[in-house]
């Protein structure tokens, strides 16, 4: 609930210090006093838009802290935490405005943008205005309120969850619908290029390995003869080869070496070196004994090769790169493959997706039928109690042809009224005059306050257009409201003050240079004479104040 209110250097307020109670505060005033002032301070407190005209003239600054106890208010405090500006079961707004217009806002001593003092301003408290009945008469506001009556949230969520679901099922339907001839020709020519590929098989480093095979194959004659020629310089030729030369040196040496040991080095490394003459003469006439003369089996690398490059420049890519290419387009033409089930698992599945939602749909329906009875009894009991005593409240409820569906169900609702005996029931905007309008939609507001969970609402001359048996009525209503939620309610009408568990003045004084408007608590005689005023205007006779001594004291239900 709202606790206190400070507001400094606001419109024609200078300084204001305001502690709130909980059940009803009625606040009263001359007109033109500012009544509302407190209700327009609270708003800017709370988000909405700013600008250097709300800043009292000669002020820097205007200055609007609000203090709420959330003790009880666990949305509140959950939104907090989630915002880490939770602090206890307290919660402090502050908005500041600077008379160039700059404005900062803060939730517990951190600073927010407006959108946080608004996001947080649903969770404390709810404004009602003069012309706030005005949104009765349009169908999504009466759907709303039914739905708050009927505390159907959870079927609401499922319903929208469903229809969402159905929705972007049938827009990625259509989406590949739209597509279905581009994806034919791409998969035709996708079909023609895979196969051609998948003919071909090219695998992964084929390509280098058939290009060393053709080498070899190519100049085979070339390797065979020379290899042979290297063999016999080697080793083979029978009058001299490098072996023998080899053996001979490395003799001598190995003798020269007894005379002077510093030829053993040298020694050594031509030993060394005729081993390894002879495991090279041995690995060339391996080598020579495998070189093959295969023209058929060039023919076949060549033919292999041919295709090979053939391929790689009709597709512009590398020669390497064609075992990869092969792959991709198997998979993109797998992927079309794909999109074709797809359109046929999805035509499945929004079928699936459609009676999902219908079902919830249907549960959504019976819901609002068995809320909209029980609403519409208490709304026409309502209106009796506000001297509407032929009236008749009731909430029609139509089913939507289908592609009339929304996320919000298949009902279109229609708040009738039928104010005169013997007059049929009718949509409320063809019936129903501003005054009775606005009774309706108090008496809504009453029988819904128990279904939601702002905890201050706040109404500010909801009761304009309204007096006598009228005013008694709204009065006791909001009263029977104040024992169970916070009521703050700005008012003219004696039967409305009256019914209040305190009272506040407004008064604006001036001193023919500067105006401030000032709002206190009044006392017991205080509110007798405030009452006794709103009856009878400034000349209060005997018979005004035992008047609002009666009303003060009447019962309050």
């Amino acid at each position: 609930m709202l606790c206190h209110l400070h507001i400094s250097n606001f419109a024609i307020v200078r300084a204001l210090e305001i502690d709130w109670a909980s059940g009803m505060s009625t606040i009263t005033g001359e007109t033109g006093a500012g009544k509302s002032i407190a209700i327009d301070a609270l708003s800017l407190c709370l988000g909405e838009r700013a600008d250097a005209s709300v800043v009292r003239p000669g002020a820097d600054k205007a200055d609007i802290v609000a203090s709420f106890d959330i003790s009880k208010l666990k949305a509140a405090q959950h939104w907090l935490t989630e915002q880490d500006l939770a602090m206890g079961n307290e919660c402090i707004v502050r908005r500041v405005v600077s008379s160039e217009g700059r404005s900062r806002g803060y939730i517990n001593g951190v600073q927010v943008p407006a959108q946080q003092l608004k996001a947080l301003g649903q969770y404390l408290l709810s404004i009602h205005g003069q012309h706030a009945h005005q949104q009765l008469l349009k169908s999504d506001y009466q759907r709303q309120l039914l739905d708050a009556f009927a505390a159907n949230s959870a079927t609401l969520d499922a319903t929208r969850h469903a229809w969402r679901n159905w929705q972007q099922l049938q827009r990625e339907y259509g989406d590949l619908q739209q597509s279905q001839q581009q994806r034919d020709a791409q998969r035709q020519l996708l079909e023609y290029q895979v196969a051609e590929l998948d003919n071909f098989a090219p695998q992964e480093n084929e390509y280098p390995d058939l290009e060393a095979e053709h080498s070899r194959l190519s100049h085979g004659n070339t390797l065979l003869s020379q290899s042979q020629q290297c063999l016999q310089l080697l080793y083979d030729d029978e009058q001299q080869n490098i072996y023998q030369a080899l053996s001979v040196a490395t003799a001598q040496l190995e003798q020269l070496a007894t005379l002077d040991p510093a030829l053993n080095n040298i020694a050594q490394m031509l030993n060394d070196a005729l081993v390894q003459t002879e495991e090279a003469s041995r690995e060339l006439r391996r080598y020579a004994d495998k070189v093959e003369l295969d023209p058929e089996r060039l023919a076949q690398v060549d033919e292999r090769l041919g295709l090979w490059l053939n391929l790689s420049r009709k597709h512009q890519v590398a020669h390497e790169a064609l075992p990869a290419l092969h792959q991709q387009l198997s998979a993109q033409l797998a992927t079309l493959t794909g999109n074709d089930k797809r359109l046929v698992q999805l035509a499945a599945d929004i079928g699936q997706a459609e009676l999902d939602y219908m079902a919830q749909a249907e549960q959504l329906s019976e819901q609002r039928r068995q809320a909209a009875s029980a609403l519409s009894s208490q709304v026409s009991k309502s209106m009796h109690e506000l001297s509407m005593a032929n009236a008749r409240f009731e909430i029609q409820l139509t089913t939507m042809a289908a592609e009339q569906a929304s996320a919000s169900g298949i009902d279109a609702v229609e708040f009738q009224v039928s104010t005169n005996p013997g007059q049929p029931l009718q949509a409320m905007h063809k019936v129903a005059s501003g005054g009775e309008l606005s009774r309706i939609s108090l008496a809504i507001q009453v029988i819904l306050a128990d279904k939601v969970t702002t905890p201050t609402l706040i109404f500010d001359e909801v009761d304009v257009g309204i007096s006598g048996p009228v005013a008694a009525g709204v009065g006791r209503l909001l009263r029977q409201l104040g024992e169970s939620t916070q009521i703050i309610c700005v008012t003219h009408l004696p039967q409305v003050a009256s019914q209040g568990h305190q009272q506040l003045f407004v008064e604006k004084y001036t001193d023919g240079i500067a105006t401030e408007t000032r709002m206190r608590t009044l006392g017991d005689e205080e509110r007798i004479s405030e009452i006794a005023r709103l009856l009878a205007g400034e000349n209060i006779s005997a018979s005004a104040l035992a008047n609002a001594r009666e009303l003060l004291c009447a019962p309050a239900v």
